[in-house]
């Protein structure tokens, strides 16, 4: 029997770990979560993939961007960066090169999680790449087909080529999420023409492959969710606008509704807040957007605020007010 003294020592230190354990999973909330986050080189997916990092989680990041090659998006970022990025805020990043077109790509993508990790928790359809091939403001018999009929493939195809694989892993459990990240809600995309028969078809599709699998996710105890962000200050928007994160409300002086844009981080720490939330269940099907859950769950953007675009969009862009955030952030 060991002495007194060390076995006190054991007991006290098993009681630090206990407690260091609870503060863990307060302060990482997705501590021990494995996540995917198909469509993560740069933008909304980059940042949802950090911020579950922040929060805990494993997650496997992927894209077609590499250090070795780029996609057709010919940008600089890569599904590397990435995983670092998830790996300094605290989690694990791992990059899998993948084209979710390729369902022999993402069949081996969920074989690898489940040899890894045995389970999948959240599945992140973030799955884009087609901002080269949108011809805007022009009628359907104006549009090139071969672009936008690859257009349609990107931003569909790819999600459900990713659920029909993933699926059946993270339904192992009861509690797995599934969030479809688009542009607009439901509501703003019934109402309102996208500029393009071909990306107002690709953003209504997301929002509706949310609604399906929320039926079919539903008596297995997991939850679909189609998620939008506001005005977003990705790496492409800001270059567009001729700013940095730092400098960014320099942006107005192209367009003064650019106040009310919102960093990544912001829609990522929506997405966090769903997959922590033990009632999760409440959204199953519903479309939502970054500023409307962070007036329910009380998350900020990184500068402190809480963006509420959709609401900034309907009560001054829409109404043709002068551009002013005061009171909507």
């Amino acid at each position: 029997m060991p002495p007194r003294q060390t076995t006190l020592g054991l007991q006290t230190g098993l009681r630090l770990s206990g407690i260091a354990d609870i503060v863990d999973r307060m302060t990482k909330p997705l501590t021990g979560k494995i996540a995917l986050v198909a469509g993560a080189t740069r933008g909304a997916g980059r940042q949802i993939a950090v911020q579950f990092g922040a929060a805990g989680a494993t997650v496997y990041v992927t894209g077609r961007t590499t250090r070795e090659r780029r996609s057709e998006m010919d940008r600089p970022e890569t599904i590397e960066e990435t995983a670092e990025l998830v790996t300094a805020a605290g989690g694990a990043g791992i990059a899998v090169p993948v084209d979710h077109l390729d369902p022999d790509q993402v069949r081996r993508l969920v074989e690898r999680i489940d040899a890894e990790q045995g389970r999948l928790d959240v599945l992140v359809n973030d799955i884009w790449g087609a901002d080269p091939l949108i011809t805007w403001e022009k009628p359907v018999w104006e549009q090139p087909l071969d672009a936008g009929f690859r257009t349609l493939r990107l931003a569909v195809d790819t999600h459900i080529i990713t659920s029909h694989f993933a699926l059946p892993l993270l339904i192992r459990h009861p509690g797995g999420l599934v969030v479809e990240i688009g542009d607009g809600t439901k509501e703003y995309n019934d109402a309102t023409y996208r500029l393009s028969v071909f990306y107002d078809l690709a953003k209504v599709s997301v929002n509706r492959l949310a609604f399906t699998q929320a039926h079919e996710l539903a008596p297995h105890g997991c939850t679909a969710v189609a998620l939008t962000p506001g005005w977003l200050r990705s790496e492409a928007m800001l270059e567009h606008f001729g700013v940095t994160e730092a400098t960014w409300r320099d942006g107005a002086a192209k367009d003064p509704h650019f106040v009310m844009s919102e960093t990544p981080a912001f829609v990522g720490r929506a997405v966090v807040a769903l997959a922590a939330d033990p009632e999760r269940a409440r959204w199953n099907g519903r479309s939502v957007d970054s500023g409307g859950l962070a007036q329910v769950y009380g998350f900020t953007d990184l500068d402190g605020t809480r963006p509420h675009w959709s609401r900034y969009y309907d009560e001054v862009v829409a109404a043709g007010k002068p551009a002013d955030d005061t009171g909507y952030r």
